[in-house]
């Protein structure tokens, strides 16, 4: 045990270093990551006996992964975001969202919240960070505060991202019905999405005193997206859940809060949008809105209609690919790059495509783009490092290692660290994915060691992903680059820890209770 331990601390110590750059040190994210992919390849040379050849190889293949789809999804959105402000066409989305309300607390709702999870469901990689938390703070809310609400909100709706990704490689690689570890999983996460509206209510507003008056909202926004992704999940299977929810949730949301609008319900003045006056406001006809939301419209379109719910477009679409093998230490271990059905490419098609719509020049267009990627330099590097290090520990056997440490030391105490791993796991990568490939096995074998529940115990790896994605420097260093924040990663990490936290020791708590009742 005594050298389980060991190599379990060894194992955690590009963790450990990432924390304490962050967050002591005031590290620079992209120094940070690097920092970690050093003391990663160190720790896995000394203690795994992972070979040079190897280590280069598993970097690599972190570095292709982080360019591709990670890297191209964030820049797509971020440059379409940007697109939109240069065009003026954000304004324009301001002054219509402000005419359901003027209250940010409910704008916080309908943007962070539904629209957050809308992206999440349909594309992931970030852009339910990107893009939300880019137009709460053109909507007046601090860049630090519109990061935190959007990480908060990014969390849960995770493990049904990206047209159930997380879910569906989950159930592949266990051998668990999707369908059954789908409903498992919505029933889990049940309460923390209820929590999920209210917290960022309360953090947009500063205090608990903020929820007057909005609390009913924040229910509505919670409740029906909570149930909408337990009834998808077991009358679907895991791809749905996510969009089925947002979209109801978005829909009971807005008319909730048009009817308090009309209602003449009194928003504080604290928390009312600045806007101009009616007599300010320039002419806007129905097509200056139409443009105006030209190039969400399309992404929304496009990521539907070539996702796996139009077989006829995904599968033709999905072909055009190409599957190479990076990693020297295993000929199995492939990385398979999709060339145009990808939200990376989907997305700056739709940007590019709405920018010509509002009536910019691709000259102007290429100008854009430059400064999204200026913009985004940093955190590319953070990419980098971030991923090159997560291969690194996972093909030399760190993250076995510490998932091994876990099951030998408690036994039937597990389950209070089951959720643990699967957010420790998404910490690390950034993927919720990647956490339930690293993890999803381990939680298996854990459940048959100690006769617990299988799809419960696999289900809280899921679960755990929800808490470690808002923590996750890959997460946090993509809303700092779409708020320009750059630089400011630690402070950010330092101040939704708390909320990481206090979700995993409830999942653990919630997990445990189960496991001894099913």
């Amino acid at each position: 045990m005594l050298e389980l331990f060991g190599m379990f601390v060894l194992a955690l110590m590009p963790i450990i270093w990432l924390v304490v750059a962050l967050c002591g040190l005031h590290m620079e994210a992209y120094k940070a990551s690097l920092g970690a992919l050093v003391v990663a390849a160190v720790c896995a040379t000394l203690g795994w006996q992972m070979t040079p050849v190897n280590l280069g190889t598993a970097a690599l293949e972190g570095f292709a992964m982080a360019l591709w789809p990670i890297v191209i999804v964030i820049i797509a959105a971020v440059f379409t975001y940007n697109l939109t402000v240069h065009t003026g066409a954000m304004e324009t989305i301001k002054r219509m969202l402000c005419s359901v309300s003027a209250d940010r607390r409910i704008l916080t709702l309908l943007i962070g919240w539904c629209f957050g999870g809308f992206l999440e469901g349909m594309a992931g990689f970030g852009t339910a960070v990107a893009i939300p938390a880019s137009m709460l703070m053109a909507l007046g809310i601090s860049p630090v505060t519109s990061i935190l609400a959007c990480l908060i909100a990014n969390g849960v709706p995770t493990m049904f991202g990206s047209i159930g990704i997380p879910t569906t490689t989950l159930a592949s690689i266990t051998g668990i019905d999707v369908v059954q570890l789908a409903t498992v999983q919505a029933i889990q996460v049940f309460p923390f999405v209820v929590a999920c509206p209210i917290l960022m209510v309360a953090l947009v507003g500063h205090g608990a005193k903020a929820l007057r008056g909005v609390l009913p909202a924040c229910l509505v926004s919670g409740v029906s997206f909570a149930v909408c992704l337990v009834v998808a999940g077991h009358f679907i299977g895991g791809e749905l859940p996510d969009v089925v929810a947002s979209v109801v949730s978005l829909v009971l949301t807005f008319l909730y809060a048009l009817r308090m609008h009309k209602a003449g319900a009194e928003v504080p003045e604290k928390y009312r949008l600045a806007v101009a006056s009616a007599g300010d406001e320039p002419r806007e006809t129905v097509a200056d809105k139409l443009r105006a939301w030209a190039p969400f419209a399309l992404i929304f379109v496009v990521l539907l209609a070539t996702s796996k719910l139009v077989p006829p477009v995904n599968g033709p679409l999905s072909a055009i690919k190409s599957t190479v093998n990076i990693y020297a230490g295993d000929p199995t271990a492939t990385l398979t790059f999709s060339w145009v059905n990808t939200p990376g490419v989907l997305i700056f098609i739709c940007g590019i495509v709405g920018g010509l719509i509002q009536r910019c020049s691709p000259r102007e267009m290429l100008d854009v783009l430059g400064a999204t990627c200026r913009q985004m330099s940093k955190t590319i590097i953070t990419m980098l490092g971030v991923l090159a290090c997560a291969k690194i520990m996972g093909y030399s056997g760190m993250i076995a290692s510490i998932a091994a440490f876990f099951v030998g030391a408690l036994g039937g105490l597990y389950p209070l660290v089951a959720p643990l791993l699967g957010a420790l796991g998404t910490f690390v990568t950034g993927s919720g994915t990647s956490s339930e490939v690293l993890f999803g096995n381990v939680q298996l074998q854990a459940a048959q060691s100690i006769g617990a529940n299988e799809t419960w115990l696999v289900a809280a790896n899921s679960l755990g992903v929800s808490a470690g994605k808002m923590l996750s420097p890959q997460n946090i260093a993509i809303g700092c680059a779409a708020c320009g924040l750059v630089g400011k990663d630690g402070e950010i990490l330092g101040r939704i820890a708390k909320y990481a936290f206090a979700f995993a020791a409830a999942m653990a708590v919630l997990v445990y209770a189960g496991s001894l009742v099913l």
